[in-house]
């Protein structure tokens, strides 16, 4: 299957490049209600899949306070906070930034990276890093090995690909190393977009506490100006969670669901599909949130142009 144009991108009223993607919404009973594209074609949903992996480290046993798993569920900006609090959850688990497996980079945040660039990168401002201390926190309470906790057979990689399985309600066949070296799991995005529909529409336990955390803590899981985070505050009870190669997934508090994977990885033209996408539901977004998909297309410093979705897209 040939995936649709979603997205235009147009300039000075020329349409100069297209986003072809899937794009598919569930009901709160896990039934597709709208999909465009290959919605059944397994792919990996980065980032996306950090509130799920979150759910398998309570399942194994972590015991974490709320702020840490919003933290944990993740991809933030570097900012001092959010270093502080993955370097803080190593400390309190008896290990140093040295025990992260993820690259050293500098943060996503402008100021916060011009801060420290005479420092150079470190472990602790990778987007992750906050995922990464919780699953080393989640092996040093359990007394599992923390040199190879990244590596796909470790225990806690095990639990945390069980767990996938039973939230997406898919196998998982194909097994991958994300861009910060833990395991990554390809599904489907129709099983994306019901594991989210479960979280939070979960009655309590591991599930529903990862979904409260992090619509609880929404500056944790992206930070100044991200758009989870600017999201979240816009849309009570929003769930929301990007990923990398132009994923994202959200779900609304009575479980309907979205995810969507834009083919060709660009993260640009999330923004006005999320945005559309809530307005098909009902929901008017923010005037913070509808500025996300502001100046997306400049000329001279100025916008000259807009990401639109495509006429008709939702009929």
């Amino acid at each position: 299957m040939t995936n649709p144009v979603l997205v235009e991108v147009v300039r000075s009223g020329f349409v100069e490049s297209t986003h072809r993607g899937a794009l598919v919404i569930t009901a709160p009973d896990g039934s597709v209600r709208f999909s465009a594209g290959d919605i059944g074609r397994p792919v990996y949903p980065r980032s996306s899949n950090k509130p799920l992996q979150a759910v398998g480290m309570l399942r194994a046993g972590l015991t974490i306070d709320d702020e840490d798993l919003a933290l944990g569920c993740g991809s933030h900006n570097g900012e001092p906070g959010h270093v502080e609090g993955a370097l803080s959850m190593l400390s309190r688990a008896g290990l140093t930034e040295d025990a992260l497996a993820c690259p050293p980079a500098f943060p996503l945040h402008e100021p916060s990276m011009l801060a420290v660039a005479a420092a150079g990168k470190r472990r602790a401002a990778m987007n992750c890093s906050g995922k990464h201390a919780a699953m080393l926190t989640t092996c040093a309470q359990l007394g599992w090995a923390t040199e190879d906790y990244a590596a796909a057979n470790h225990p806690l990689q095990k639990v945390i690909q069980d767990t996938i399985g039973d939230l997406t309600s898919e196998t998982i066949e194909t097994v991958g190393v994300d861009g910060c070296g833990a395991p990554l799991f390809a599904f489907s995005l129709t099983g994306l977009a019901r594991s989210f529909g479960r979280l939070v529409t979960a009655m309590g336990g591991p599930d529903r506490r990862v979904a409260d955390a992090v619509r609880a803590h929404p500056w944790q899981v992206a930070g100044t100006g991200r758009e989870d985070t600017v999201l979240m505050r816009s849309v009570e009870g929003l769930l929301s969670k990007g990923g990398a190669e132009g994923v994202h997934a959200f779900a609304l508090p009575d479980g309907t669901a979205l995810a969507l994977k834009i083919d060709d990885g660009n993260a640009r033209a999330r923004i006005p599909l999320l945005l559309a996408t809530l307005r098909h539901l009902g929901i008017d977004p923010s005037d913070e949130a509808s500025g996300l998909a502001r100046n997306a297309v400049l000329g001279g410093g100025k916008p000259v142009g807009e990401l639109k979705v495509t006429d008709g897209l939702f009929g």
